[in-house]
């Protein structure tokens, strides 16, 4: 566990609530798309809007999605769970009730590992269960406490999500920060998850202040604690960035409160991050207000055997240390080429043809560098990922150099979306033959004998600027460690 962060005799006490839209083709218990839509309330039907005498059916890829994901954070499948209506009203929840799991979810008890600074954490979770999502809202003319009016869009009424709930177990905005980007990077080696989709993983985090001497030594809370500290829940959270700035403010709001002796609300409150501070919304519902009661229309689900059944990927952390050990490669080239399964698996098909370190300089600092820099990733140009390795396979055989690889040839082909050997071609990048480059050697000593005595005489940027002569002689096209060498050798001479 963490150590406490304090200001002066108070700390704080995080929990989350990470909704996670689960990659289905259509939703959770009905037959619409699930397809990023053009226009609101197309992709609805009696279900998912809740009219009377539709019946839910459950989605079997939603259940196989949660089973994968409580492998990967090592939960507790129960032999059977159960769905529950969730009573309360809002505009974006069309039948009143959301579809839900209340006291059987299908994960329980599970734990992820995250890294905080140089620290290991172990972040425990509580619960994961299935649940429907509600509608969009869309507010018009300000934010959710000043806006002219509101929209709602249906589209997303219905959308599986997973609810994963966890321990009271952060001290910290920072830590908070860290296990979401963890938490993201396993759901998308597990392929349940889309992060590119609008909305596909909110966050919402119960806050507390509470005395120091309060949290143990190893960083526990007694559960009596908590029930007495006055929390706030924060809402609209959508980004780990996000995420940081919403509880770092609200753990400030809170102390400042505290220490000017007024009483912090037991409240539910939304993060406004165009203003970057959070308000109040409504006060805190408490478990009795919802009412919750079983599902009649869905019968309980039996899914500890189908546990055995679900297999899931290599995930990060194992990969992050089998390309440690199987290729060679530093802390650090690992993290890069295992930051999502798409690069790791271009990574690990470069490899197995060219050198791993030469494949690993051209997959995570010159192809992550040169997408980084155009605000892309590796799925924007993953059908042409076979010219990269092209690429890769003509600096192998020293038919570029590798400086015209990296600074004309890969950028050429990522801006015009054309092959590597047509960029060779045009801009006569083919390497420079030997004859060629010893005519250049001897063309730079014979006009610059300036700095032929500067060399002679012990100046060591002499045999720098001839080097650069050459190679503006063969159009950067020969290899500066060849030409170095000869020009030592006829120096030497």
């Amino acid at each position: 566990m963490a150590q406490a962060q304090s200001q002066g005799d108070l700390a704080v006490v995080i929990g989350l609530e990470v909704h996670v839209q689960l990659e289905t083709d259509t939703k959770i218990f009905c037959g619409c798309s699930t397809a990023p839509a053009e226009e609101p309330n197309t992709q609805t039907c009696p279900v998912c809007l809740g009219l009377p005498g539709a019946l839910p059916v459950l989605n079997e890829g939603a259940v196989e999605a949660a089973l994968k994901v409580g492998k990967a954070i090592n939960a507790d499948i129960p032999e059977q769970t159960r769905f529950h209506r969730k009573n309360y009203y809002y505009p974006d929840l069309p039948k009143n009730f959301q579809i839900t799991q209340y006291d059987a979810p299908i994960c329980q008890d599970g734990e992820l590992e995250c890294t905080v600074g140089d620290q290991r954490r172990t972040v425990g979770i509580e619960r994961a269960h299935l649940e429907e999502d509600p509608g969009s809202l869309r507010h018009r003319g300000g934010s959710i406490d000043s806006a002219d009016y509101t929209l709602v869009d249906y589209n997303r009424a219905g959308v599986a999500l997973l609810e994963i709930v966890t321990e009271p177990d952060f001290r910290g905005a920072e830590e908070v920060r860290a296990f979401l980007a963890k938490l993201e990077e396993v759901l998308g080696y597990l392929g349940v998850f889309d992060p590119s989709r609008d909305g596909s993983l909110r966050v919402d985090a119960n806050l507390s202040v509470v005395e120091t001497e309060d949290v143990d030594g190893d960083d526990g809370i007694e559960k009596s604690v908590l029930e007495a500290a006055n929390r706030t829940e924060i809402k609209n959270i959508s980004s780990h960035k996000g995420a940081q700035k919403a509880l770092a403010y609200e753990a400030q709001r809170q102390k400042n409160a505290i220490e000017r002796g007024r009483a912090v609300e037991q409240e539910t409150r939304h993060w406004d991050e165009s203003r970057g501070i959070t308000v109040s919304m409504r006060s805190k519902e408490e478990e009795k207000d919802y009412r919750y009661f079983g599902e009649a229309d869905l019968p309980p689900l039996r899914v500890a055997d189908r546990r055995e059944q679900i297999e899931i990927p290599e995930l990060p952390d194992a990969r992050r240390k089998r390309f440690r050990n199987e290729y060679g490669l530093s802390e650090e080239a690992a993290d890069k080429l295992t930051s999502t399964k798409q690069v790791a698996d271009f990574y690990e098909a470069v490899a197995s043809e060219f050198d791993p370190g030469l494949a690993a300089t051209w997959v995570a600092d010159e192809l992550l560098g040169e997408l980084n820099y155009r605000d892309m990733v590796v799925t924007d140009i993953e059908g042409r990922l076979d010219e990269i390795e092209r690429l890769v396979e003509l600096v192998a055989a020293e038919e570029i150099t590798a400086k015209n690889a990296r600074e004309t040839v890969l950028r050429a082909m990522l801006d015009e979306g054309i092959g590597p050997d047509s960029i060779v071609e045009r801009e006569g990048l083919g390497k420079s033959s030997g004859d060629e480059i010893q005519q250049a050697v001897e063309s730079a000593l014979e006009e610059n004998p300036g700095a032929v005595e500067d060399y002679h005489s012990g100046e060591d940027g002499a045999i720098n600027f001839l080097v650069g002569q050459v190679m503006q002689r063969t159009g950067g096209s020969a290899d500066p460690s060849e030409v170095n060498e000869r020009l030592h050798e006829e120096l030497s001479g």
